[in-house]
């Protein structure tokens, strides 16, 4: 068996691992922490319309040609995998329908055909025996 080399690319733990902090340092804990700011004290529908009230017809424009070229952009990426299973849905019924039809028609000619070959076999038979008695 080889004795294991270590790949000197590849970090052991004691490498990966950061060391304890040390002594003087200590950890912030949660009560340390600054505390958050309640939702409450900010105004979402005033700061709304104080952004919303600097934007110009150009910017309102821009704004809605992005979005619309982004959903389209989304639709359309969508659209092709789904036109393309309804189409899938639809012609295999369709083929089906077809398929069932062509059957029928298929057993109903070899019905006739069989019948006819069934026909000519027996009269030629008859034929061939009334002529063999006479």
């Amino acid at each position: 068996m080889k004795p294991f080399s270590r790949d000197a690319g590849i970090p052991v733990l004691t490498e990966v691992i950061d060391s304890p902090p040390a002594e003087g340092i200590s950890l912030m804990t949660q009560a340390d922490a600054p505390a958050a700011v309640p939702a409450e004290e900010y105004n979402v529908e005033a700061l709304e319309a104080e952004m919303l009230s600097h934007w110009n017809d150009e910017e309102w424009n821009r704004l809605e040609r992005k979005i619309r070229e982004r959903i389209l952009t989304r639709i359309l990426g969508r659209i092709d995998a789904v036109l393309e299973q309804q189409v899938r849905d639809h012609l295999a019924d369709v083929l089906q329908i077809a398929v069932e039809g062509l059957a029928t028609d298929i057993k109903s000619g070899l019905h006739q055909s069989l019948e006819q070959v069934v026909t000519s076999a027996v009269s030629q038979e008859i034929t061939r025996l009334q002529k063999r008695n006479n």
